[in-house]
């Protein structure tokens, strides 16, 4: 008898699936979770009633158009609502952009440390998935260039990187764009850009509204605490947009996801609170842990990289010290530079645990 069974194209069967943090800890009721980069603020008291409010509404369906959130993200940011798209988080969206622009035999080019699933979808697609190393922990615009090919569609980075937490500077990412193709596109995935207070930083909607290849996308997910709703935007030129709706499904966003970000946008004052404070507390970790002889790579996002040059002390050690006391820190030794663990940034009284903890590894 012969073995008939569906089979999965072949680049589709040699991935890896994705691993999220890890959430649970054997015999600790309730971790202080710090694995996933999420908002430890949660949302907006406004997103909450504006979700609630959507409770008697459920059997309908959502706005296929999403206009009141694109119009409160156009506001808010002083972009065209025309040209924004919003999706089922901003994964969603850049799936949609490769699905739209690459298929086999193109070539995407990725800087090392962007988001793992743009690799995953350019490999979907039958393009090659190209990985530009970060040899400064962000995205080395000359390595970038030097990898184009003639048969490259779009280059994706991010920025701040995730998990370093590093951004590219305004001068560097318009020397990059400088250097590509019209008619290669640069995606540029800003998901911790509402982190960024720094002069010399641009998100991308400056490119996005001067040039016709950048696209840039967002999400509610970091800085909102949305992230259990699932809901991002991108903001590009309007023939992308045009091309990226073709194959949008009509609902991709659920009501009450479009009605809390909606709400959430518009509450500027909370944002900025949550942006001071997750800044103000990556400031006071990085000094607490450096007092203790941990390196903490600078960061711009809601979470910390810390490196251990101790002789006997590691980031496995500290992730297996931090778990045993009901802490989850996310490894990334297999994905990130080095040896190293990254830990989301939690409330003033929850850093404090974290600080005292590793301060305690370090001297055991």
């Amino acid at each position: 008898m012969t073995d008939a069974r569906p089979r999965p194209l072949p680049a589709i069967a040699g991935l890896a699936p994705y691993r999220q943090g890890k959430i649970a800890l054997d015999d600790v009721a309730q971790p202080l979770k710090l694995s996933s980069n999420e908002s430890m603020l949660g949302p907006s008291p406004r997103a909450l009633e504006a979700y609630r409010a959507l409770a008697s509404d459920l059997q309908l369906y959502p706005d296929g158009s999403q206009s009141a959130l694109r119009a409160a993200i156009g506001e808010v940011h002083g972009i065209d609502p025309d040209r924004i798209v919003c999706g089922n988080g901003s994964d969603e969206l850049i799936q949609l952009l490769i699905r739209t622009y690459a298929g086999p035999g193109d070539d995407v080019v990725l800087s090392q440390y962007s988001f793992a699933m743009a690799f995953v979808h350019s490999i979907a697609q039958g393009a090659n998935a190209i990985s530009v190393a970060e040899p400064g922990l962000r995205p080395d615009v000359d390595g970038l260039l030097a990898a184009l090919t003639p048969n490259t569609r779009m280059v994706v980075l991010a920025s701040p990187n995730n998990p370093v937490g590093q951004y590219l500077p305004r001068d560097e990412l318009t020397r990059l764009h400088a250097g590509l193709p019209g008619d290669v596109i640069l995606l540029l995935d800003s998901a911790y850009a509402d982190y960024v207070d720094a002069p010399d930083y641009e998100a991308g909607a400056a490119l996005v509204g001067a040039h016709d290849n950048v696209v840039m996308t967002r999400t509610f997910s970091k800085l909102y605490g949305l992230a259990g709703l699932r809901i991002g935007w991108m903001y590009a030129p309007r023939a992308i947009i045009d091309m990226v709706q073709r194959i949008r499904t009509p609902f991709n966003g659920n009501a009450a996801a479009l009605a809390a970000a909606e709400a959430a946008v518009r509450d500027v004052d909370y944002a900025a609170m949550v942006r001071a404070e997750n800044n103000a507390e990556l400031a006071r970790i990085a000094k607490a842990l450096d007092l203790a002889g941990i390196e903490v790579i600078p960061s711009s996002a809601n979470f910390y990289l810390v490196r251990f040059p101790a002789a006997g002390r590691d980031p496995e050690g500290a992730a297996h010290y931090l778990e045993a006391r009901g802490i989850i820190p996310r490894p990334v030794s297999a994905g990130g530079p080095e040896a190293a663990l990254r830990i989301s940034v939690g409330r003033p009284h929850q850093n404090d645990r974290v600080i005292q903890t590793l301060m305690d590894y370090m001297a055991s």
